[in-house]
C-alpha cells in the first residue's frame, strides 16, 4: 500500500495543533473542538474539490455534519469578501479560486427503507436540502436513493406492498405462505435488483473519490453494522439495536426503528477507488471506545471502520475527547505536563481493572512491570495507599452534609438532573436551611412520541366527556382560573401514586393537559376545548412518524415534559414555582438546532443567576458533544451567563457541580467527588422515573447501550462505578465499614466540582462571528 500523504491543509492542521499520529492502523489528525472539527472537515473538502471539480462525493446525514455544512455554505459563500480570505490566508486556501462544486457527481450514503423521500426525516430530502440546494450541486449528477421510485412487484408503491412498513427479509429465503408474500417476495428480489444497479453505477464512475462519515455505537460506516463483510457491496439490510437506538430520533421512536430496513452502500463501494479520500470524524469521549476499536486493531468484521486501513488517503478526523483512549493520547497525558495525583489515580486504578487485582494486593513489581505506573515520581510500595486515600477523600467529600446553601440546578432535557444527581440532590434538601431551585433550558418536546400524546388527548376527552374533569365547570376557569393551582395537579397525582390508582393518575395528568390546551389555544369554554382536542388529534393521526410538529402541539409536549419535571421534584417537597421553564429559543426540534444567541438564550438564565443568586450550581458537563448537541449548546449558554455575572459578582465562592449520566460518564481519577448510593436511593430515582416520566417509561429513544429505560441504565451505571472502587479499596471496606452509609452503598455516584475559572476553561465562549471559531 502507498505510504500515506498528507494535503497541504492536513499538514497546516498537524503543524499548528497536536503531532499527527502514524502509529495507528489509519492516521488521524485531533482538533480542540467540535466546530474546528467541521471546519477542518471543510476545508479539506473544497481543497480536494479544488483538485478534482468532477470528482465523485458521498457526503454524511444526521448531526455529526452540522458544522461542515456550516462552514462549507460559509467559505462558499464569502470565499472573496475580507472576512474568507482572512480565513483562507491562514489555513492555506489563498492561492486557490473559489471551487466550482456544480460538476461534482454525488452518492447517498444510505437511507431507511421504507420511507418516502417527502418526508422530512428521510436521507433523501436531507441530501437534497444540505448538499444538492445547500452546496449548488448539480441534481442531474446525484446518484439518490429514493424508496418512491424502487420498483416493485406489479409495479406497486411500498406503502400498498408493505402497508406496515415492515419488511421480512426471511423471504429471500423461505417459500412464501400466500399470494401476499409471493408478492413481497418478489419485491425484495427486486429491491436486490435495484442495489445490484446502485452499484454498478457507482464502479462506472470508478467509485468514490471523497467520502465522509461519522462512526457509530457499534463502529459502523454508513449502515454497515458491526460484523458487516469487508467485500460488502450496496443492499437492502436489517440493523442492530445500537444503530436502532440512534436512529429512534430520526424515526419517531425505537418501535419505528426496530422494524425498518436500510439501503446502504458497502464497506466495499467506499474502498473500492484506491485513491478514494475517505475521512470518519468523530467528537467527544463517548466515541473513543469506538475510535480505538477501528484504529488500533487489525481489519475485522467486528470493526467496519477498519476496513479503511487498506486506502492510503484514509483519515480520521478527531476531537481530542474521541481520541482519549488511543494509545498514543494515553501515553500523552500521562508523559505531558506536570504529574499530578490524577494521573497516579488513573495509572493504578486502571492497573487494577487491568490485572483484576484488588487494590491491596497490587506489589511494587506490578507498578514497575505496567507502562503507565512505573512513570509514577518516587514510585514506591506505599504508592497504592496514596490512591487509596485520594479516593476516601473523594468519597468524604461525597458525604459531607451542607448547611444555609442555595442551589441552583441546571439541566439541558427534563430528566438529566435526576440522572445525573438525584440522590447527591436527595440527601442535602433533608436539610432545611438548605434551598433548591430546578431549572430546564430547553422544551423538550422532541421526546413525546405522537402515539403517547395521541394517547394522553383520548384520555382526556373521555374524562372530559364523562364530567370526570370538574374543574372546567368554574365559571371563571377558561378566564383566570386555569392558571391557578397547577401544584394541585401534581400533588394529586402523586396522591393517586401513592394509593395505587392508575385510572386516577391519567386523570390527573389530563388536569394538566386542559390547563395546558387552555393556555396555548385560548379556548373559551368546554366545547371548544373538546373540539381543540379533537382537531390536534387529527392532525397527530395524520402525521407520519418523526414528523416535525406545529409550534402549538410542540409546546403541548413540552409542556408535558415540563410537568413530569414538576412531578419528580415534588417527591422532595418541591413547589411548582422552585421548577422553571426556560424553553429556550435555540431549540428547534430541526435536524440542527440554532447556536445560543446571548439576548434571546444567554439573557435568561443570568437573570435567573442575579434573582437566585446560587451558591452551587449543577450542570450537565459535555464539553465536547458526547452526549446531544444540545447538551453542547446549553454548556455554552450557561458559561457564556456566568462570564457576565461575574463581572457584577464575585463568584470566587461559587462552587459548580458538573454531573454526567447515560451519554458518558467520569474515569473515577477525573470525578473529585464521589457519592455512595444505596438500594433505597436507587428505588426512590427509578419510582419517581416511572411515575413521573410518564412519557419516557416505553423507553421510545433509549441510550445504545440499554434496551429500556434510562433509570435502569443510570442504576447500572452506579452499580459498575462501585465495581471499580471496591477493586481498589476492597469488597469488606464496604460491608465491614463502621459507617452505615458505606455499609448500604451498592452503586456510587461520581462528579466533578470546580470554581468558576477551572469550568469556564471547558467551555468554550459563544462565537461572535464564524470567522471568530477560527482567528
Amino acid at each position: 500500500m502507498k505510504k500515506a500523504e498528507y494535503s497541504e491543509i492536513e499538514k497546516l492542521f498537524i503543524e499548528n495543533g497536536e503531532p499527527h499520529r502514524l502509529k495507528t492502523n489509519i492516521p488521524y489528525i485531533t482538533v480542540d473542538n467540535f466546530p474546528l472539527l467541521g471546519f477542518l472537515t471543510s476545508v479539506r473538502f473544497l481543497e480536494w474539490v479544488s483538485h478534482n471539480p468532477e470528482g465523485v462525493i458521498s457526503l454524511p446525514t444526521g448531526k455529526t455534519p452540522e458544522y461542515f455544512i456550516v462552514w462549507t455554505v460559509y467559505m462558499l459563500e464569502n470565499w472573496n469578501t475580507a472576512k474568507g480570505k482572512r480565513i483562507r490566508a491562514k489555513y492555506g486556501l489563498e492561492n486557490y479560486d473559489k471551487p466550482d462544486l456544480s460538476q461534482l457527481r454525488f452518492v447517498q450514503i444510505d437511507e431507511f427503507y421504507p420511507i418516502s423521500s417527502k418526508q422530512h426525516n428521510s436521507f433523501n430530502n436531507y441530501v437534497k436540502k444540505f448538499y444538492l440546494n445547500g452546496f449548488n450541486l448539480d441534481p442531474d449528477k446525484a446518484l439518490l436513493i429514493n424508496s418512491d421510485e424502487i420498483a416493485l412487484a406489479e409495479g406497486k408503491h411500498f406503502s400498498e406492498m408493505f402497508p406496515d412498513s415492515q419488511v421480512d427479509l426471511s423471504l429471500r429465503y423461505r417459500e412464501p405462505k400466500n399470494a401476499k408474500e409471493l408478492l413481497q417476495q418478489e419485491s425484495i428480489f427486486a429491491i436486490d435488483n435495484w442495489c445490484t444497479n446502485y452499484e454498478a453505477k457507482i464502479r462506472e464512475m470508478g467509485g468514490i473519490g471523497f467520502f465522509l462519515g461519522g462512526i457509530g455505537p457499534d463502529g459502523h460506516i454508513a449502515f454497515n453494522t458491526k460484523g458487516s463483510d469487508h467485500h460488502s457491496t450496496t443492499r437492502l439490510t436489517a440493523t442492530n439495536f445500537e444503530t436502532q437506538a440512534v436512529s429512534a430520533a430520526d424515526l419517531g421512536g425505537i418501535e419505528i426503528s426496530r422494524n425498518r430496513l436500510v439501503i446502504t452502500i458497502g464497506l466495499e463501494t467506499i474502498t473500492y477507488n484506491p485513491d478514494c479520500v475517505a475521512i470518519i470524524f468523530a467528537s467527544g469521549e463517548a466515541k473513543a471506545p469506538m475510535v480505538k476499536d477501528a484504529l488500533e486493531n487489525k481489519p475485522s468484521n467486528l470493526f467496519p471502520a477498519s476496513v479503511l486501513a487498506k486506502l492510503p488517503n484514509a483519515r480520521f478526523y478527531l476531537t481530542s475527547g474521541a481520541a482519549s483512549m488511543l494509545e498514543e493520547s494515553v501515553e500523552t497525558y500521562y508523559k505531558q505536563g506536570e504529574w499530578n495525583q490524577e494521573k497516579t489515580d488513573r495509572a493504578v486504578i486502571d492497573l487494577c481493572r487491568k490485572l483484576d487485582k484488588y487494590g491491596h494486593h497490587l506489589t511494587i513489581d506490578d507498578l514497575k512491570a505496567d507502562k503507565y505506573c512505573k512513570l509514577i515520581p518516587g514510585l514506591n510500595s506505599k504508592m497504592v495507599d496514596t490512591v487509596i486515600q485520594s479516593t476516601l477523600n473523594k468519597m468524604k467529600k461525597g458525604m459531607q452534609g451542607e448547611s444555609n446553601q442555595v442551589y441552583y440546578h441546571t439541566g439541558p432535557h427534563h430528566d438529566d438532573i435526576m440522572l445525573g444527581i438525584l440522590p447527591h440532590i436527595h440527601r442535602l434538601m433533608r436539610n432545611e436551611t438548605n434551598k433548591a431551585e430546578f431549572t430546564v433550558l430547553t422544551s423538550g418536546f422532541t421526546a413525546v412520541t405522537n402515539s403517547f400524546i395521541i394517547n394522553t388527548l383520548e384520555d382526556t376527552r373521555y374524562f372530559l366527556d364523562n364530567g370526570l374533569i370538574q374543574m372546567v365547570n368554574y365559571s371563571d376557569f377558561f378566564k383566570v382560573g386555569y392558571k391557578h393551582k397547577w401544584d394541585k395537579d401534581v400533588y394529586h397525582y402523586l396522591i393517586k401514586v401513592a394509593s395505587g390508582e392508575p385510572e386516577e393518575r391519567r386523570r390527573g395528568l389530563s388536569h394538566r393537559i386542559v390547563r395546558a390546551i387552555v393556555e396555548i389555544y385560548g379556548v373559551k369554554d368546554t366545547e371548544q376545548l373538546r373540539d381543540q382536542i379533537n382537531e390536534i388529534l387529527a392532525i397527530l393521526k395524520k402525521s407520519y412518524d418523526g414528523e416535525k410538529n406545529p409550534p402549538n402541539i410542540q409546546r403541548l409536549k413540552g409542556m408535558i415534559r415540563e410537568f413530569e419535571e414538576e412531578l419528580v421534584w415534588a417527591y422532595l417537597g418541591i413547589k411548582t414555582k422552585q421548577v422553571h421553564h426556560l424553553r429556550l429559543g435555540f431549540y428547534t426540534g430541526d435536524i440542527f438546532t440554532e447556536q445560543p444567541k446571548k439576548e434571546r438564550d444567554v439573557e435568561p438564565v443570568l437573570q435567573q443567576l442575579r434573582t437566585i443568586k446560587p451558591t452551587v450550581i449543577s450542570l450537565a458537563f459535555d464539553p465536547e458533544g458526547s452526549g446531544p448537541d444540545t447538551h453542547y449548546k446549553v454548556l455554552q449558554t450557561i458559561a457564556e451567563a456566568l462570564r457576565l455575572w461575574q463581572q457584577e459578582e464575585d463568584l470566587s465562592k461559587l462552587r459548580i457541580w458538573g454531573y454526567r449520566n447515560v451519554w458518558y460518564r467520569f474515569h473515577p481519577a477525573e470525578a473529585n467527588v464521589i457519592v455512595p448510593v444505596s438500594l433505597n436511593a436507587m428505588g426512590v430515582m427509578d419510582n419517581a422515573f416511572t411515575n413521573s416520566y410518564l412519557s419516557q417509561v416505553e423507553a421510545s429513544f433509549p441510550s445504545y447501550q440499554h434496551d429500556g429505560k434510562f433509570s435502569e441504565l443510570t442504576q447500572q451505571i452506579w452499580v459498575d462505578q462501585l465495581k471499580t472502587i471496591q477493586l481498589l479499596l476492597g469488597k469488606n471496606y464496604f460491608y465491614l465499614n463502621d459507617s452505615p452509609r458505606i455499609r448500604a452503598s451498592h452503586g456510587l455516584l461520581f462528579f466533578k466540582e470546580m470554581k468558576i475559572d477551572e469550568f469556564l476553561l471547558h467551555a468554550r465562549e459563544l462565537e461572535k462571528s464564524m470567522e471568530g471559531m477560527v482567528d
